[in-house]
């Protein structure tokens, strides 16, 4: 599975980064291709193309505050959870993913 998506926290620093880490190697485990954009205090990194987005099979925000550039996943399985979810247990949230896609 093809996994696109953004992670963020409302001060933009550790956790931003933390969830994406987190998920990115559960994701990877599991044996999907997985790369999330990162909303933080440098702004927008890793970002997204509308290539990846067209391809993709599922999008996960996670995130703790308000994200920009949502509209480029109108038309798209989107699965939000929040940032400290996605540290927490990472594995549950990329589960979440296949069940949203089956």
């Amino acid at each position: 599975m093809k996994i696109v998506g953004i992670t963020a926290c409302p001060t933009g620093i550790a956790h931003t980064y933390m969830a994406q880490e987190a998920l990115e190697e559960a994701g990877r485990k599991r044996g999907h291709e997985i790369k999330l954009e990162t909303q933080g205090a440098m702004g927008a990194e890793n970002e997204i193309t509308e290539d990846e987005v067209e391809t993709a099979d599922v999008v996960l925000i996670a995130v703790g505050c308000a994200v920009e550039g949502m509209e480029r996943f109108e038309d798209k399985i989107v699965v939000e959870i929040d940032v400290a979810d996605a540290i927490k247990n990472p594995q549950a949230a990329i589960m979440k993913l296949e069940e949203a896609v089956k």
